[in-house]
C-alpha cells in the first residue's frame, strides 16, 4: 500500500518562497518516478514538475527556473523548492508516484498511480 503525505502549502506574497515535502511510503522506492502536479477549480491537473530515481528532472515551461524539484532517498521524501511565486501558482499542489510507461510525459497525470491528498499553495499580489 503506497502512502504519500504532502506539506508545507500555505500562503505567501507574490515574489516570495515555499517549499513543499511529501513523504512516501509503502513501496519499492527505487522503481518510481515522482512528481508534483497542481489544480485549481475548474481545471485539469497540470504537471508541474518530476524527477526519477537517477535524478533527472523535468519542468512545466511555467515554473522553470523558478522551481526546483528534489528527493531525498534515505528519508523517502520529495520536495518542491518554489522561489519567485506568482499568483498564478496558487493552486492544491499533490504529490505523486507512478512508474510511467516508456515514452509516456513523466508531467501527465495519467502516468501516475498514486496521489496524495495535496497542500494548498496561496499567493497573494
Amino acid at each position: 500500500q503506497v502512502r504519500i503525505v504532502e506539506s508545507g502549502g500555505g500562503s505567501v506574497q507574490a515574489g516570495g518562497s515555499l517549499r513543499l515535502s511529501c513523504v512516501v511510503s509503502g513501496h519499492e522506492y527505487e522503481e518510481y518516478f515522482l512528481a508534483w502536479f497542481r489544480q485549481t477549480p475548474g481545471q485539469e491537473r497540470e504537471g508541474v514538475a518530476a524527477i526519477d530515481r537517477h535524478g533527472k528532472t523535468w519542468y512545466a515551461d511555467s515554473v522553470k527556473g523558478r522551481f526546483t524539484i528534489s528527493q531525498d532517498n534515505l528519508d523517502n521524501t520529495l520536495y518542491l523548492q518554489m522561489n519567485s511565486l506568482k499568483p498564478e501558482d496558487a493552486a492544491m499542489y499533490y504529490c505523486a508516484a507512478g512508474s510511467p510507461p516508456y515514452g509516456w510525459s513523466p508531467l501527465e497525470p495519467i502516468s501516475f498511480a498514486y496521489w496524495g491528498l495535496g497542500t494548498q499553495v496561496t499567493v497573494s499580489s
